[in-house]
């Protein structure tokens, strides 16, 4: 039986173990859909988005200020020029986590669809990147306990949502006031430079430090 029947297969089982539960368990057992890390330290996460966009003034920035940082990749996005991600992972304090193949909807995939677009990133990162990424940051947000059953059959430990996002779509948005255990979402796009500075302000007026994702989920027991 192929990889993809073997998960399919997996999460069918799974799907009918939860309903078989009843709505009152539903959820039990998948990974964690998180938005804000529960935390009483003064920090505040960095993520990254897609990766189309090759800024090399935004990486600078990461590189220089040592910024710890979550980028949620899409495989074809970082395969044209997977040297400018590796420097980040490699001279600076950034990992690179599942974002899907072609960034869909996932709730709207079939269970084979789902596997194709969580179980094909997981793979391709790993080879691009020697590390089986362990979170995912589901398209749009989009999540429901079909695609958890389908993160958990491909190695998700985590569904990483956000809190802010900083982004320029079109016109600046208004800058939020961050508190401790914010998710904050970036993409490479042609403004990331001036929207990660923009967001490391506002981590520095709330008294706030950029802190690595991952050990802070496993301190809370989301990961």
């Amino acid at each position: 039986m192929g990889r993809s029947r073997v998960v399919v297969a997996v999460v069918a089982a799974l799907s009918l173990a939860l309903g078989a539960a009843g709505s009152a368990q539903a959820g039990v057992g998948l990974p964690a859909v998180v938005g804000q890390v529960p935390t009483s330290e003064k920090v505040v996460f960095i993520t990254i988005d897609d990766g189309w966009s090759h800024d090399p003034e935004a990486a600078r920035i990461l590189l220089e200020k040592r910024v710890p940082v979550t980028l949620f990749l899409l495989p074809g996005a970082a395969s044209y020029d997977t040297g400018y991600f590796t420097r980040l992972t490699e001279e600076g304090r950034a990992s690179v986590e599942n974002h899907t193949v072609s960034h869909p909807d996932l709730t709207t995939l079939d269970a084979v669809g789902k596997d194709a677009e969580v179980c094909g990133a997981g793979e391709r990162i790993e080879a691009a990147f020697g590390r089986v990424p362990r979170l995912l940051r589901p398209p749009y947000g989009a999540v429901n306990d079909e695609v958890r059953l389908a993160a958990k059959a491909c190695g998700v430990k985590t569904l990483v949502t956000w809190t802010h996002d900083f982004t320029t779509w079109g016109e600046t948005p208004p800058t939020p006031r961050l508190k401790a255990g914010d998710i904050v979402l970036l993409h490479f796009t042609p403004t990331l430079a001036a929207d990660l500075e923009r967001a490391l302000g506002a981590a520095r007026a709330a008294g706030l430090k950029p802190a690595a994702l991952m050990p802070h989920l496993k301190a809370a027991g989301l990961a």
